[in-house]
């Protein structure tokens, strides 16, 4: 499973504490700062490839490509993906096909079938809200490192594959 998250220079509250009756103030920066993460998740063993780019487009997407390939040679991969431009686009596909790896594109709107979007969903609150962004690269790096510490079988957990409701069976 393939996908990608966007992570902006100041990250959501999930939490805040203040006295009762005073607000709390969060400074806000005003910068646009943002980092693409992109992610697969191997659905089967848990191992995940991460890279971090300032942009989303085909070019960043076909490296992204290149890199799992590289990653998994001499697998057969079936990538699952949503249908971002970068992932429709032709020079892609023809890329993909190039390197051996078949793409399967999940239907519109259904994020919920994607591993990988919801690994995203689980970790992103638990590596980046309530914390100040010193660097947006810092907070991009926090994500992928708090991924990292997770174990294989964590992220399958995270990622609802281990659910028993997992659509994609072995």
């Amino acid at each position: 499973m393939l996908d990608e998250t966007i992570i902006i220079e100041t990250p959501p509250l999930a939490y805040c504490y203040s006295r009762i009756g005073q607000q709390r103030c969060i400074s806000i920066s005003g910068s646009h700062a943002h980092r693409i993460v992109h992610g697969a998740i191997n659905v089967w063993s848990g191992e995940l490839v991460l890279l971090i780019t300032n942009v989303w487009d085909q070019i960043t997407h076909q490296a992204f490509l290149q890199l799992i390939r590289s990653h998994w040679r001499g697998w057969r991969i079936v990538l699952f993906e949503d249908r971002g431009s970068p992932h429709t686009a032709a020079d892609s596909r023809e890329l993909a096909a190039a390197l051996d790896m078949q793409i399967r594109l999940l239907p519109r709107a259904t994020s919920e079938l994607n591993a990988m979007d919801q690994l995203w969903r689980q970790t992103k609150p638990q590596a980046l809200a309530n914390r100040a962004t010193l660097s947006i690269d810092d907070s991009a790096m926090q994500l992928c490192d708090h991924i990292f510490s997770l174990s294989p079988r964590e992220r399958l957990q995270k990622a609802g594959v281990l659910s028993g409701n997992f659509w994609l069976a072995r």
